[in-house]
């Protein structure tokens, strides 16, 4: 009587096992095409951000362009003049830039993104690390 029992434990957890596993391929396979649509979206999106941001690079060389001829017209100076003012300006934006960007990079990161970070210095420096 005992060996029945143990017989029909025995097949009832091969079931039970075998329904855990069925779940979990089917949760694999679901993951697998959420990875695969995810996948293509980032990569669309990706996509579009490139092309907006060469688009708008275009956009903002056309405009110089046009604010020198502006500045010509308008007052009367030659091209070097207004390409060394266009030049001054795209400086100090810049500068600003680069120092507002500097400071939201500040601030407290956790002990694992600056491991993380100074072994990819480590690595693009060609230093090796202990």
């Amino acid at each position: 009587m005992s060996q029945s029992k143990s017989g029909k434990g025995l097949g009832a957890a091969a079931r039970v096992t075998a329904l855990a596993s069925s779940v979990m391929d089917l949760h694999v396979r679901i993951a697998l095409q959420e990875v695969d649509r995810e996948k293509r979206r980032l990569i669309s999106g990706g996509i579009f951000l490139a092309m907006g941001g060469a688009l708008m690079l275009l956009a903002l060389l056309a405009f110089e362009i046009a604010s020198v001829f502006w500045m010509q017209e308008t007052f009367t100076l030659n091209l070097l003049n207004c390409l060394l003012i266009l030049s001054l300006i795209n400086i100090i934006l810049a500068g600003l830039s680069l120092r507002i960007g500097g400071q939201l990079l500040k601030g407290p990161y956790l002990p694992e993104t600056i491991e993380g970070l100074s072994k990819t210095t480590k690595a693009v420096l060609g230093k090796t690390y202990q």
